[in-house]
């Protein structure tokens, strides 16, 4: 079942404050997160029913959700060559299955610590259209 104001399940307005949809599997949003202070950020979120936990998800459709994580992450890997990428699934506020994958650089940005959610580093249409047009082309 979708829920009224979340931005995951509604799409809409309040999704656009923060992301631009890439693309979609059977299972999940691809989402390019607008703060681009690590280049080629993105979001999977599971996009079926607002489910909050990995827990809640039945073996099948789990496997399923973290193939395409594996997947999205693959392509950022090809894409942007990261030392390391980090994976945030917080859902304290929102409350809907969804992770973060954060390309990081060993002397970059936030190396070595916790990426911030947000620092206005925000890219223009153009930048994210290319985040989405690459990740659309090395997913599969």
């Amino acid at each position: 079942m979708k829920k009224d104001g979340c931005p995951y399940c509604q799409q809409g307005e309040f999704l656009a404050k923060f992301g631009v949809l890439a693309f979609e599997t059977e299972t999940s949003e691809v989402i390019v997160f607008k703060d681009q202070s690590h280049k080629g950020r993105a979001i999977v979120a599971y996009k079926n029913d607002h489910v909050g936990d990995l827990c809640e998800l039945s073996d099948t459709e789990r496997h399923k959700f973290l193939d395409d994580v594996n997947m999205v992450a693959n392509a950022i890997h090809k894409i942007y060559k990261p030392d390391r990428l980090n994976y945030g699934a917080f859902g304290d506020t929102l409350g809907h299955l969804h992770i973060h994958l954060v390309p990081k650089y060993k002397d970059g940005f936030e190396w070595g610590g916790t990426f911030q959610m947000n620092t206005g580093n925000y890219a223009s249409d153009e930048e994210i259209e290319d985040v989405c047009q690459k990740l659309r082309e090395n997913c599969k």
